[in-house]
């Protein structure tokens, strides 16, 4: 009998994806990987169980994520097309890396996953898994299976008496980690329909926001977020903490029409509190401590950065070149940025470091003036010589 290790999450695909298995022949060992879901686990195992399981693996791996794979992120102010801030592109290689993992640990010949040929996790899930063993097959049911809509998986669901929080009426996809939500799928497919309130887990809408406005002095250590307001926190803890104020605030919501892997464009509905906020800071302090040129083409190195990230490529010899890249910029990105909270806006109006390039003497239009006006005349002069015409 052939072993498989699915990767589980609880939701209708990988749900039906067990049953499928199972009457394949084959022996499912569910793996959960805890990535922030905020999911009892217990009922989740059970559903697996429930679905034709043999036995389910979960492994929590939060802080290793937030570690290993977001504050890295962080590093490169990594955001897909201006909007995405890679909340499960980012988790797909950790779980894959656990997946692997796993089918070693069980003498597993094979691991499977339950995205579709349309999107962007089965490439994120199979070439991580193809670098880290290329011996593994990887089977992805979605893609082979008779249920062609999802309203024939809910249908399949029902009929099985497997245990499905969707509905025909609410068939949203939503996937969760604690560096954010991705929402697709029903209506949202209508790039005209307004996403609806009930969809959102993490912020409020503007309305229900508070009118008096929050702040966040949040203090960095190369790069690397570690007290806010004061209090030191570790990092699991400050990424939960700013989701759930920024969130207060109606912080972190996208909607994007975004270009997927294979060529098609969706349309996905993204919630992230607490990557907008950081990612507001982190460049805030970067652009007091970095001198111009870094700024600049680390500006081009994070839209790179953040296509690859998207695109699965994790492990790739050149995403692995831009972090040492990166962690060299990061050397002096110390100090802490005040960013104001308010009705959805997470806008820096405050930051220091020892490490300032910035120096008020030479900026400033009043007294204390050093700057010396009279040599502008010679560089305006060499600077623009190329562009003199005769």
């Amino acid at each position: 009998m052939k072993k498989v290790v699915l990767a589980y999450s609880g939701g209708l695909d990988t749900s039906v994806a067990v049953k499928w298995f199972q009457e394949k022949g084959c022996e499912v060992i569910a793996y959960l990987a805890d990535v922030g879901q905020g999911r009892d686990f217990k009922s989740v195992k059970k559903r697996a169980f429930a679905a034709g399981a043999s036995k389910v693996v979960i492994d929590d791996l939060k802080a290793e994520f937030v570690k290993d794979f977001v504050f890295p992120a962080l590093k490169a102010n990594a955001i897909y097309e201006g909007k995405y801030f890679l909340a499960t592109a980012l988790s797909r290689p950790i779980i894959a890396r656990g997946l692997v993992r796993t089918a070693h640990k069980e003498k597993a010949g094979c691991i499977a996953h339950g995205c579709t040929g349309k999107g962007n996790d089965q490439v994120r899930f199979e070439v991580t898994a193809m670098i880290l063993d290329p011996e593994l097959e990887i089977m992805a049911p979605v893609r082979e299976w008779e249920l062609t809509t999802r309203e024939a998986e809910i249908k399949y669901a029902l009929d099985h008496k497997i245990p499905i929080d969707v509905t025909r009426k609410k068939p949203y996809s939503i996937d969760k980690n604690i560096w954010g939500i991705s929402i697709e799928s029903g209506k949202l497919e209508d790039p005209w329909y307004e996403p609806p309130e009930d969809i959102y887990q993490m912020t409020v809408g503007l309305n229900k926001a508070p009118s008096k406005a929050g702040y966040a002095e949040i203090q960095f250590v190369k790069g690397i977020p570690v007290k806010v307001n004061g209090r030191a926190m570790k990092p699991v803890a400050l990424v939960e903490y700013l989701n759930k104020l920024g969130g207060k605030h109606g912080i972190g919501r996208s909607d994007l029409i975004e270009d997927r892997l294979v060529g098609i464009k969706s349309r996905e509905i993204y919630e992230a509190p607490a990557a907008f906020i950081l990612v507001e800071a982190h460049r805030a302090l970067e652009q007091l401590t970095l001198d111009r040129e870094t700024v600049h083409f680390k500006e081009k190195v994070t839209l790179e950065y953040s296509r690859m990230v998207y695109n699965g490529l994790w492990y790739s010899t050149l995403k692995r070149a831009m972090d040492v890249f990166i962690n060299e910029t990061q050397k002096r990105v110390t100090g802490t940025v005040r960013v104001k909270l308010h009705k959805g806006h997470a806008v820096a109006v405050g930051r220091k470091s020892t490490y300032s390039l910035y120096r008020e003497n030479l900026a400033t239009y009043g007294e204390g003036d050093v700057f010396d006006q009279s040599l502008a005349k010679g560089f305006i002069e060499l600077f623009g010589l190329p562009y003199k015409k005769g």
